[in-house]
């Protein structure tokens, strides 16, 4: 993709009224499970003996539950003014925090129900549990989309991730949505608050369909449209390290996209053994009219299949995607930390970016270095920096400690500074700057271990 520079450095402008929404989203959630709690109160009786605790705490639970998968599956719903605006790996954050919360409070609702019905009619719990889940309607619908979400946080539990693929990952957690499916259907019919109220029946509805209806609109509908109207296939794959190759993708009206320098996409390419993975890649170029590019380091099976692509290839893409853009920018002097793939939003970032900005390229060796000479030829352009810290000879790895960014960035502690790598550099980076004295509302960061 050959790259068109201005002739000259952008002015630093910083983008004014563009506060990230994450705090009055997260009031609003707040305020919806302090109405589910409500909700409950307003249709609770008198509480009497062991039984009656345990039968209400499981109704809280259950209520609180059906809150958060709803939200669980909203926050899966890749919402433009979430994925762009507070950044699709703080959203992941939140979606599998709810997941965790989600799996408590389900395990407490299916305990302290059957615990609690057990105590009234003097039975087990195995012979109340059978009868619960074989008598009561509904009920047995929703203990397979109970064991399904169990089975989908069990295989999202970090220790666990780490094992298994991303597509098995994946296609395993698209399952959530027929988990809550399967577990609607009882809510209904057996919550207290519901029966004989048909205003708190219908807000209930109005929830999951809300929810149902962003899913279908931008998890489904907007792709078919972004696709239909852009037509992307592969034009060129060029190698630029033993292991990373970049891929411009060609296609029509693409400023129509709205991308911006710093988002990513999800890609699917329709090749043989590679259309049933959709991954995310950032841009490692600013977009053009007619092309976008992506640089892709061979970490697993699809990502290295990305090196056979043929031209002519025909790509499927949703987005974009990301907040790690300009509109972060609070000062007009920029530090970019960067190591491994993560180079690749940032180089789009390092020639779009305005104001002074410095580039520190982390990497193990010199060739290791993806897209080196595009970023001398920018830092030249722009009469920018490029920095590199690289494995000494012995394989010794370099200390970037805050003194030395002080010595390397001089007035670090007012610059913004965006940071993108793999997790654990970026977390050790994230404490060595605060180390430093820069402010942590300046350190931007996005991962994309999703």
């Amino acid at each position: 993709m050959t790259t068109v520079y201005e002739e000259q450095a952008p002015p630093f402008s910083p983008v004014a009224g563009r506060r990230s929404p994450a705090i009055p989203l997260l009031v609003v959630l707040w305020a919806g499970a302090a109405a589910v709690v409500a909700l409950w109160w307003q249709s609770a009786t008198s509480v009497v003996g062991a039984a009656g605790w345990l039968t209400e705490a499981g109704r809280i639970a259950g209520l609180l539950c059906g809150y958060s998968c709803a939200v669980l599956v909203g926050l899966m719903a890749r919402v433009p003014l979430l994925e762009r605006r507070i950044g699709s790996d703080r959203v992941a954050r939140w979606h599998a925090m709810a997941g965790r919360y989600t799996i408590c409070l389900l395990v407490a609702h299916v305990v302290l129900i059957i615990a609690g019905y057990a105590a009234r009619t003097q039975t087990s719990f195995l012979r109340e549990t059978t009868t619960i889940v074989f008598h009561f309607p509904r009920v047995l619908p929703a203990t397979l989309g109970t064991i399904v979400l169990f089975a989908v946080g069990v295989v999202s539990a970090r220790a666990v991730r780490r094992r298994v693929s991303y597509e098995f990952w994946y296609y395993l957690h698209l399952l959530t949505y027929g988990s809550v499916f399967l577990s609607f259907g009882h809510q209904i019919e057996l919550g207290a608050e519901f029966i004989g109220s048909p205003v708190a029946k219908a807000a209930w509805f109005a929830l999951y369909l809300s929810v149902l209806a962003l899913v279908v609109w931008f998890r489904v509908l907007t792709p078919v449209w972004l696709n239909l109207r852009h037509m992307l296939r592969v034009e060129s794959v060029q190698r630029e390290t033993p292991d990373v190759w970049s891929v411009v993708v060609r296609g029509r009206r693409l400023e129509k996209l709205g991308v911006e320098p710093g988002q990513f996409f999800r890609w699917r390419f329709l090749a043989s053994g590679m259309w049933w993975t959709s991954t995310p890649y950032s841009l490692s170029a600013p977009p053009r009219h007619d092309r976008l590019r992506i640089t892709v380091k061979a970490l697993g099976n699809h990502s290295a299949s990305v090196s056979r692509l043929r031209p002519g290839t025909r790509v499927w893409a949703a987005g974009p995607y990301g907040a790690l853009t300009a509109d972060r920018q609070t000062s007009g002097m920029t530090l970019l930390i960067g190591a491994g793939v993560g180079i690749t939003p940032l180089r789009a970032l390092f020639e779009t970016l305005p104001g002074e900005v410095t580039l520190l390229y982390r990497a193990h060796s010199a060739e290791d270095l993806a897209l080196a000479q595009e970023l001398e030829s920018i830092a030249r352009w722009r009469g920018a920096k490029v920095l590199y810290a690289l494995n000494g000879a012995d394989g010794k790895r370099p200390r970037l400690t805050p003194g030395a960014l002080h010595n390397m960035v001089p007035e670090l502690v007012d610059h913004d500074v965006y940071l993108c790598g793999p997790s654990g550099f970026a977390e050790d980076m994230y404490e060595v700057l605060c180390a430093a004295g820069v402010p942590a509302r300046r350190i931007h960061h996005e991962s994309f271990e999703l």
